[in-house]
């Protein structure tokens, strides 16, 4: 889910940054969860004020309508936030951890069948003293990834600055994705040295099928159309 508030909202969406954490380790259903700011870039980069982020995993279909429909959480982003853009991703496959936790050891993989659309989440805990190194390597793929065929839209977001930064991308189809993570030479250079430089404490590659998107995001669905539930 991402959020977005008037500037004169940003106070207030911080402050919740830190109690909304009492309301949703108290919510039914709500197996794994993160609170989450945002880049202004479709990576890591400069943050973003107004818009947030919430991803959260569940037990049920029935547990997250649930928390849409009675939470106040969801009524004060209804109240406060000038949009706020959801999609439900069906979790097909996955490697790593997300606070030395499988946020996903739960479910139940959905079949990988091509066609569009697919979303890709990529987080890491990144280590101090490769923070520089990191930002600098990535700066380039950033702006290549901006150029590529098949991209839907992408963010970056993240629950520390610097520290802990993760990319959420939309495509069009499997294949535009494999060849921009797997083919493109800048990215494959960064794929390279994290591992052999070892900048991350941790991290979590996920790949799903969104089954349902709604509300905007930037003015727009971008899943509009897209979606088959």
């Amino acid at each position: 889910m991402l959020i977005r508030y008037p500037l004169r909202g940003v106070p207030q969406a911080l402050l919740h940054m830190g109690l909304d954490r009492f309301w949703l380790r108290r919510t039914p259903g709500l197996s794994f969860w993160r609170l989450l700011g945002s880049s202004r870039g479709l990576a890591a980069g400069p943050w973003e004020p107004q818009r947030y982020g919430l991803f959260t995993v569940w037990d049920n279909a029935a547990a997250l309508d649930a928390f849409e429909t009675n939470s106040r959480i969801m009524r004060r982003y209804r109240r406060l936030a000038e949009e706020v853009w959801t999609v439900r991703l069906a979790p097909v496959r996955w490697h790593g951890v997300w606070g030395r936790t499988n946020p996903f050891a739960e479910a139940l993989p959905t079949a990988e069948v091509d066609g569009s659309p697919w979303a890709i989440l990529t987080r890491a805990a990144i280590r101090p003293r490769s923070v520089h190194t990191f930002l600098q390597a990535s700066a380039p793929v950033t702006v290549q990834l901006g150029r590529q065929p098949g991209l839907i839209a992408s963010v970056g977001l993240g629950e520390v600055p610097l520290l802990f930064q993760a990319t959420f991308s939309l495509w069009h189809d499997l294949r535009s994705a494999q060849a921009f993570a797997y083919d493109h030479p800048l990215h494959k250079e960064v794929i390279r040295r994290t591992r052999s430089e070892g900048w991350y404490r941790e991290d979590l590659f996920a790949r799903f099928r969104p089954t349902a998107s709604y509300g905007t995001w930037d003015r727009l669905d971008p899943l509009v159309g897209l979606v088959k539930e």
